[in-house]
């Protein structure tokens, strides 16, 4: 069977499953989706009426989107794996929230194949070598040493750290329980993350004006509302999710006549995985067009993380408006009764994130004084650092002095004892040279015959003639 034709068969199952867990509750539709909905990230601007009906090209990767989490990778590997397995996909299939909660689902995996549970093992490693090679990173950096890295494991809630060579029912269980939650938590770390960005922002921009003479002030002030003023003057923004703003895609990225527009049709076309929903990232991309209509990369004025603040947050006005369950999916049943509603014909309009108040002076100035907070204790550590450093310097220099002090004692020691005859002794105390006349013993010349030699036995020594001696 082609690929691509294999592909269309996982679809379908899964088509089969995402209906029975719409009355789900939201946490776990949401975990689900993620891990088993397969997304192919296509360009908006595609026009689909020229491609429709064509089916993927053979041995094209199917490309699921990255949910952001550190564990991502891991992820989309245990659920790639575990799909292969015939047993555990029906099991999937046919689970009800309560097995999903209280982990009955996990323990399916005792049932798995072999060859399966080899894989997994496999990938678990992989990740925690993965996760101790990051850890190493992070503790060589601070110069740390004597790392522990099975205490470390425990701070990553996504597998079992007591068990880092297999992966178990309870590795399954923790990583659908840590995506869960970090998935729910994701949008919301996103904006506060984004809000300190801006407050950061304004702070170095205070700072900076701080440093500058009156004039010069006055000029930089002048530039950045020019440069706010400049930004601000953009087209109209069509209410997210509206039929003005659909219709624009409709017309504009489609290549379609506005007046043919049909919201059924629109949802088929930009349900570019064909699996029945508009799911985040193909929510996102239809606001693509507006998007431009505020940004330009080539605009000094625009600020491109800015512009992925307002995709989030058109995306969520649009789940909150129209994803009646709250799994986080549009169904095309949810997507039509949306545009029967009055909101979709006579929408508010849309405020972008200059037309907002991002954060209140009481809010900067909170972020200002904990920013205050952390510079003083890095300034009070770079204290601490010079005062060591200082007293190390304190310390060799007095260990030179010493050094030299005993170099000038030795010297003058020598000086002594060539002053008194003696010469100068080595380090073991042995004399550098010898005084003429005088030998080391042991190194006493050889005498010739007569000398000083002892005499064969029976030979006496005749007395020395004494030179005192008066000879007639």
């Amino acid at each position: 069977m082609h690929t691509w034709q294999q592909q269309q068969q996982q679809q379908q199952n899964l088509d089969w499953l995402m209906k029975r867990l719409s009355v789900l509750p939201q946490q776990c539709i949401l975990l689900m989706t993620c891990l088993l909905m397969a997304l192919e990230a296509v360009p908006i601007d595609i026009d689909k009426t020229k491609v429709k009906g064509e089916g993927h090209i053979e041995g094209e990767k199917v490309e699921s989107p990255d949910t952001g989490l550190y564990y991502d990778e891991y992820l989309r590997q245990v659920i790639d794996v575990l799909e292969t397995d015939k047993h555990f996909r029906e099991k999937l299939q046919t689970a009800d929230i309560e097995e999903i909660k209280s982990g009955k689902l996990s323990r399916e995996l005792d049932l798995v194949s072999h060859h399966v549970r080899t894989r997994l093992d496999e990938l678990k490693r992989q990740e925690v070598a993965r996760l101790r090679m990051l850890i190493k990173a992070k503790m060589d950096s601070v110069q740390d040493t004597g790392i522990d890295h099975q205490a470390l494991l425990k701070q990553f809630e996504h597998l079992n750290h007591q068990n880092p060579d297999t992966f178990e029912p309870k590795d399954l269980d923790m990583l659908i329980k840590a995506a869960t939650s970090d998935l729910e938590n994701y949008d919301k770390t996103r904006h506060e993350e984004f809000k300190k960005y801006e407050m950061m922002k304004e702070h170095e921009r205070r700072e900076y004006l701080k440093t500058l003479d009156e004039e010069k002030r006055q000029r930089e002030e002048s530039k950045f509302e020019e440069m706010k003023k400049k930004h601000g003057d953009h087209p109209k923004v069509h209410h997210p999710g509206s039929k003005d703003q659909l219709k624009e895609v409709w017309e504009e990225a489609d290549g379609l006549d506005p007046n043919e527009f049909d919201p059924k049709t629109f949802f088929k076309l930009h349900d570019v995985n064909n699996d029945g929903f508009l799911d985040e990232q193909e929510l996102e991309a239809l606001f693509t067009k507006e998007l431009e209509k505020v940004y330009d990369p080539k605009n000094e004025e625009d600020d491109m993380v800015e512009m992925e603040e307002e995709r989030l947050r058109m995306r969520e006005h649009v789940m909150n408006e129209v994803d009646i369950n709250k799994d986080r999916l549009v169904t095309l049943e949810e997507f039509l009764r949306a545009t029967e509603k009055k909101e979709f014909l006579e929408p508010d309009s849309w405020e972008t994130l200059d037309q907002q108040q991002l954060f209140t002076e009481e809010e900067l100035k909170e972020f200002e004084s904990h920013i205050s907070q952390q510079e003083d204790e890095l300034r009070k550590k770079a204290e601490d650092l010079q005062k060591q450093k200082e007293e190390l310097q304190r310390q060799h220099d007095q260990l030179q002095a010493q050094k030299q002090e005993l170099q000038q004692v030795v010297k003058q020691m020598e000086q002594k004892k060539l002053q008194q005859g003696n010469p100068p002794a080595g380090p073991a105390g042995e004399l550098k040279f010898q005084p003429p006349g005088e030998h080391k013993v042991g190194d006493a010349p050889k005498h010739p015959a007569g000398g000083d030699q002892p005499l064969p036995p029976g030979h006496v020594q005749e007395p020395a003639a004494r030179t005192d001696q008066v000879h007639p």
